[in-house]
């Protein structure tokens, strides 16, 4: 399914995933649960932009008991690859209902419309016991049962045999945050009240699940009997020191060399300029179209080029950019590393005021996913 020697050499924009890296990142967290506790990967918005067949792959070998997508269309596109886990869809409408039955996906249900119109396609369709996933709403305030309307669920699950919950979840909302420990800490127990009230109300206990990468890292007593690991397993972390390492590299080649006079101009609007003689600029093969922020021209950010950082220079193209090689051995087909082990993507998110997500599921799916060794 996935191929692991592709040539580089064909592609010249292209996102290279380290099989190994990943796995590694995986291992880490394995290694701060009990041999017990199940692990369920997040593989939505194309697998944080990783190739969302191509990671999901790489989690089945790596161990994972489930994956977690958005919507049903991803967990349709994940079977159609050859996925076979489990398979929770987390935010998804009734517009899913048809998918999700006929792809074996696993609905997170997060109020009682919902479930009863899930119920009534099932009853429909003659189906009994199938999975479901209860999320409740803890602090968040986004999706899920708030606390008062646990009871009405519970009135319900008792009387609906089209659907068997499999879990019940919550998500925390601060656990990164070293400051908001006794806000997690009030999510967790609220998340323990309200499910003994389903568990108590169904006659048997679903899985519980409530961390998040960052939870499993800072709060691991509240492992309970899954977690769910998004961003560290693409190599983000909580907390200092970390032994995580990216997944992913973003790299291009250069297209062409040039070397400019003083006081010529470089670019759209003629925003670079070379300040003497001898400039070299190299117009490397990647652009906002294959997810380069614009904010990042006009030197507000470095690539890596033969093991020099190297500032832009003139503003970013849709297909190109320019970088400012004067001074290196640069010549065309050199790779250019846009983001992955240096410059790391959270050096690009600090630049542009964001977050390491958004870098990562800007990169579109003109970029080839390479997984390698």
């Amino acid at each position: 399914m996935i191929n692991l020697h592709m040539n580089m050499n064909d592609y010249s924009t292209r996102l290279e995933i380290s099989r190994s890296t990943c796995i590694g990142n995986f291992r880490h967290f394995r290694g701060r649960l009990r041999p017990e506790t199940k692990m369920l990967v997040l593989v939505k918005a194309n697998a944080y932009g990783h190739g969302a067949v191509q990671f999901a792959g790489l989690m089945e070998d790596a161990g994972a008991d489930c994956l977690a997508v958005a919507c049903a269309a991803e967990g349709a596109e994940l079977r159609k690859g050859g996925i076979r886990l489990p398979i929770i869809v987390l935010s998804d409408g009734r517009d899913g209902f048809e998918d999700m039955i006929e792809y074996g996906l696993e609905p997170g249900i997060p109020d009682l419309e919902m479930l009863k119109a899930f119920c009534a396609v099932l009853k429909e369709k003659g189906i009994e016991g199938y999975p479901v996933h209860i999320k409740l709403d803890t602090g968040m305030h986004r999706l899920g049962f708030c606390p008062d309307e646990v009871d009405g669920l519970g009135d319900f699950l008792t009387s609906c045999g089209q659907i068997k919950v499999r879990s019940v979840y919550s998500h925390l909302c601060a656990a990164e945050d070293p400051g908001q420990d006794a806000f997690t800490e009030s999510q967790a127990r609220l998340f323990i009240e309200n499910y003994e009230k389903i568990s108590g109300r169904t006659g048997y206990r679903p899985l519980r699940h409530l961390l998040n990468s960052a939870g499993i890292e800072r709060f691991p007593q509240y492992q309970f009997d899954m977690v769910r690991l998004g961003i560290g397993v693409y190599g983000i972390s909580a907390v200092p020191g970390t032994q995580l390492r990216p997944a992913a590299s973003f790299k291009c080649r250069i297209l062409q060399i040039k070397t400019l006079h003083a006081g010529e101009t470089i670019g759209y609007g003629r925003m670079g300029k070379a300040p003497h003689d001898g400039v070299r600029t190299a117009t490397i093969s990647a652009g906002y179209a294959d997810g380069i922020d614009r904010r990042l021209g006009n030197g507000n950010a470095s690539f890596m080029l033969n093991g020099h950082k190297v500032p832009t220079i003139g503003n970013i193209c849709m297909d190109t950019c320019m970088i400012d090689v004067t001074g290196t051995d640069a010549a065309p087909g050199d790779t250019v590393t846009v983001f992955g082990e240096d410059p790391h993507v959270s050096e690009l998110a600090d630049k542009l005021g964001t977050i390491p997500y958004e870098i990562m599921v800007s990169v579109p799916s003109r970029v080839k996913r390479i997984v390698t060794e």
